[in-house]
């Protein structure tokens, strides 16, 4: 190791260490983990309490597979939103369920992904949407015009959509629900202008415009700009693409040919040189600043050789600008498994917190969510601020946490356990108890 990266891998060792000890304030205020949840295998109360958690939280399941069980196999619960605004606003909690291939036999013997809803109120889980043709599906967003977005996962389907045939790639599905029971499906449409890509990660923004990405080891970040407010069936999509041949920087949005998004949209990125990055996944606009978490790009190495992982937020608005805020080695510790080293690793799917920090899980063994403030200080002056947090540990270690969300509740945080190890994925609820988890060791 050069001196350059061992001073590096020190000092992100030594934060860790310090913000280990100290107090993460707001609705969801902790005293940080010391460690992953290393050598917890098989504690005994895995398959009812699966993540390690601050003192002064507790963990109750949702749903799981003894409540909802639509598949032969794990169910890949994965991304979860609510019903933000509208009628019974926050109590339906939905899901995709990102099974694909031999993993989408269901029990009732047909196949294919879906999407399903919990009720919050009662308890009651239930399948909303399902078909055969959808493959992994993953994102999943509630709209500011009260519809959902979901999205499949696939850089190469196998499953052609029999309403657009000509797509080769994953494709953004529009659900409106019964504006009487959000709990029934009213009717679901193709939304191709979106993209065919391996999507994961749907934002959108207060002027209308959803942000999506590709999934892929060299993939872009996407804008699509509907004509009118609310209307999907038409408008522009655009592809990022920092100046000058850089990751970061000053950048634009460069308006891609619309034939060929349909078919395949990342040709069209690359024709007009879209900047790529290494398996962008999950998106999070909190106030102007859209955050991408990238599961395996180094910031110090443009061959992604290491793949740890960063967070790169885009300030958006007339000049975009990008930049990387959390990457290991450099305010998070580098991880090293063989040792017992936590780290940050593989950041995978994000969730804006209830007082503006970003919330981050990662899909590595063990899965840890992190906490980003975006506000703290830099003061080691290397231009990334220090204050990012490890918040909780997946016990289940064949197991990813995913879909971390807040809904109405700012003391409680949602995340799915997928392909658990128990063979039961579930949907876990974490929550602050009152007057607690601000100090807990006074």
């Amino acid at each position: 190791m050069k001196y350059s990266a061992l001073v590096l891998t020190l000092a992100a060792a030594f934060t860790a260490h310090a913000n280990a000890g100290s107090v993460v304030e707001g609705p969801m205020a902790f005293t940080p983990l010391a460690a992953s949840a290393y050598g917890m295998d098989a504690d005994p109360t895995l398959a009812t309490e699966p993540w390690v958690i601050p003192e002064g939280y507790v963990q109750s399941i949702v749903s799981d597979e003894s409540a909802l069980d639509l598949y032969l196999a794990n169910d890949w619960n994965d991304m979860n939103t609510a019903n933000e605004t509208g009628k019974h606003a926050g109590r339906y909690l939905y899901r995709t369920h990102e099974v694909r291939g031999a993993n989408s036999a269901r029990v009732d013997g047909g196949s294919g992904g879906a999407v399903s809803v919990i009720d919050l109120k009662t308890g009651v889980a239930r399948e909303v949407v399902g078909r055969a043709d959808w493959e992994a599906l993953d994102g999943i967003l509630w709209t500011p015009w009260q519809t959902i977005l979901f999205a499949e996962e696939t850089g190469a389907a196998a499953l052609p959509d029999p309403a657009h045939p000509a797509a080769t790639a994953g494709l953004v599905y529009e659900l409106k629900l019964d504006p009487h029971n959000p709990a029934v499906a009213e009717r679901v449409t193709v939304r191709p202008l979106l993209g065919a890509l391996a999507h994961e990660g749907i934002e959108a923004d207060a002027e209308g415009n959803v942000y999506v990405i590709d999934e892929d080891r060299k993939g872009a970040i996407y804008k699509f700009v509907p004509t009118t407010y609310g209307d999907l069936s038409a408008g522009q999509l655009y592809a990022l693409r920092v100046k000058n041949g850089a990751k970061t920087g000053e950048a634009d949005w460069v308006a891609l040919d619309m034939n060929q998004v349909q078919i395949k949209a990342n040709v069209a990125a690359r024709a007009v040189g879209a900047t790529e990055y290494c398996r962008p996944e999950d998106l999070e606009r909190i106030a102007g600043t859209l955050y991408v978490a990238l599961t395996c790009e180094d910031v110090d190495d443009a061959a992604n050789t290491n793949g740890r992982g960063a967070v790169m937020a885009i300030e958006l608005g007339d000049k975009p600008r990008t930049s990387y805020v959390v990457s290991a080695g450099k305010n998070a510790p580098i991880e090293d498994q063989t040792k017992g080293v936590t780290g940050f690793k593989g950041p995978d799917n994000l969730a804006n917190g209830p007082d503006g920090k970003l919330w981050i899980v990662e899909d590595n063994a063990h899965s840890d969510i992190w906490v980003y403030d975006p506000r703290s200080k830099d003061a080691d002056g290397d231009g990334y601020r220090d204050g990012v947090h490890l918040f909780a540990s997946l016990k289940d270690k064949p197991a990813e946490g995913s879909g971390i969300y807040f809904g109405k509740d700012p003391n409680t945080l949602y995340v799915s356990v997928q392909h658990s190890g128990t063979g039961n994925d579930k949907t876990v609820a974490i929550t602050r108890q009152a007057g607690k988890a601000r100090h807990p060791k006074d």
